[in-house]
């Protein structure tokens, strides 16, 4: 099965969308508990959501494997993504639920890791890096756009309920103060959604990675809590009438997110 499906557009955006795959090959699924098989950490219809993306000449690339293979939000070096934090691995061993991923003994050894890593992780980037550098060199820059989604309440990671719309920028460090300004506005808007600006989710390695907005790539995270489009229980539900409220929001900051130019 191919890593990543990508549809290639012109406008100066790029919107990849990391964690909506869910296959495992068949040698990792052998070895997972049955918390693990249920892939339950997945950003369920994520690229679903995004999907118009395609028809307004933005680049989507989205992954066909499951995060449980190896998590492309992750530093590959092993490097906390937050430091005091519970955090997970480059090949997570746990669910967001704390429960055992593999079965007794079976989890993934350093060397396995490194494997996972050139096989999985690496070429994606590869293939992520080299749209982003082929759009900024059309434009003079780039936006990417890092899509996520996320239970509105993991304990595990945060306290009480999250926000429904959560961007993330690294602190101001990835993106220009207007990009920043003009996403911000798109989500404050009055539409029944909450959000925050670098609230618990500030931005994982590929906002912090790709982010270089002296070099013309701007990068953001949007992680939105899965509450506000589908059912947050098995088996995951998109809901039309909730999906179709939010997918609104997200036409309109993907428009805003293309239509940005520097100074």
């Amino acid at each position: 099965m191919n890593l990543y499906e990508l549809h290639r557009g012109d406008a100066p955006l790029v919107i990849d969308v990391p964690h909506c795959g869910t296959y495992l090959p068949h040698d990792i699924a052998a070895r997972l508990t049955p918390a693990g098989r249920a892939v339950p950490d997945t950003d369920w219809h994520v690229d679903k959501l995004y999907a118009f993306a395609r028809t307004v000449g933005v680049t989507l690339l989205a992954a066909t494997h499951s995060r449980i293979v190896v998590d492309l939000n992750r530093d590959p070096s092993g490097a906390a993504l937050y430091a005091g934090a519970d955090n997970t691995e480059l090949c997570p061993t746990r669910t967001f639920a704390n429960e055992p991923i593999y079965a007794p003994g079976a989890a993934p050894d350093a060397a396995e890791t490194a494997r996972r890593r050139a096989a999985y992780f690496d070429p994606y980037h590869a293939a992520l890096a080299a749209e982003v550098e082929r759009v900024r060199a059309r434009h003079g820059h780039v936006v990417l756009l890092d899509g996520h989604s996320i239970r509105a309440e993991v304990p595990r990671f945060f306290a009480g309920r999250l926000p429904d719309l959560n961007l993330g920028t690294a602190g101001g460090a990835s993106c220009a103060p207007s990009l920043q300004a003009a996403a911000k506005a798109v989500l404050a808007a009055p539409t029944g959604f909450t959000h925050v600006v670098n609230g618990r989710f500030t931005g994982g390695w590929v906002t912090r990675h790709y982010g270089r907005p002296a070099d013309g790539v701007h990068a953001l995270q949007l992680e939105m809590a899965q509450s506000a489009y589908m059912d947050e229980s098995p088996p995951y539900h998109w809901d039309p009438a909730r999906a179709q409220s939010l997918a609104s929001v997200l036409v309109r900051l993907v428009d805003a997110l293309a239509g940005w130019r520097p100074g």
